[in-house]
């Protein structure tokens, strides 16, 4: 756009050069003028650099304007981004201090204020097992690269009274829990497919699907609907519950 303002005031200038002789050309002869031919060149080129002038001030307003402009969205842009980084900076300061990024191991007198205090929960209920051990190893990556996520494990035998108000039935298990509440299970390995040998970005994909996880993946776009009615940790309710290996 710059360059087509110069480009229309050149021509302009350049148009308006080119009336001088025109004009010049249509006077009367010199003999019946009080003006003789060089002053009525030297008035009309003053004219013309007079129009010319005020032109070039009015595109170098416009350009200044532009300039401006373009100076202003940038810092805006560039404040809203440094505001952006603030709050994940310190998003990020308080997740660490909760205990994310690492995988723990607590108590189950610890598990109502840990999942109250994180948004996003991943409890795994497990035994002294193999496939249990499988699945600590896959947790404890994913812990390190989901730092919105807190992960946790917790002995089912030794946590009788939540592994019966959470109906864990079959360990491991995972507990889904998003702002308080179980929203999903992953019970063993059937939906990793029924081996121990499925991976870890599998595993991170199921967690994706229930949106416990911040993922980026196609599978995160269609969240699954778990089967498992909602429960809130803080609701009673009474089963019963046993471990299968």
């Amino acid at each position: 756009k710059r360059k087509e303002q110069r480009r229309a005031y050149s021509d302009l200038s350049t148009v308006a050069r080119s009336v001088s002789p025109v004009r010049s050309s249509s006077l009367p002869p010199a003999s019946d003028s009080a003006m003789d031919e060089n002053q009525v060149k030297q008035i009309l080129e003053k004219q013309v650099l007079t129009v010319a002038k005020a032109v070039e001030d009015k595109l170098d307003e416009e350009i200044t304007a532009l300039d401006r402009l373009d100076l202003d969205d940038l810092e805006a842009l560039r404040e809203r981004r440094l505001q952006q980084m603030k709050k994940m900076a310190e998003r990020r300061s308080r997740w660490i201090s909760l205990g994310h990024g690492e995988y723990t191991e607590i108590s189950e007198k610890d598990f109502f204020a840990a999942v109250k205090a994180s948004d996003r929960v991943v409890c795994h209920f497990y035994r002294e097992n193999w496939p249990c051990k499988v699945m600590d190893k896959h947790l404890a990556i994913l812990a390190k690269q989901h730092i919105e996520t807190r992960f946790l494990k917790i002995h089912a035998e030794k946590s009788p009274f939540l592994t019966e108000k959470l109906r864990i039935v079959v360990l491991p298990t995972l507990a889904l829990v998003k702002n308080a509440k179980v929203e999903d299970y992953v019970v063993g390995f059937n939906e990793l497919g029924g081996t121990d040998e499925f991976s870890t970005e599998e595993l991170e994909e199921r967690l994706g699907k229930a949106q416990v996880i911040f993922f980026e993946g196609e599978a995160s776009t269609n969240p699954l609907k778990s089967s498992t009615t909602k429960r809130s940790v803080r609701q009673s309710e009474t089963s019963h519950s046993s471990d299968s290996d």
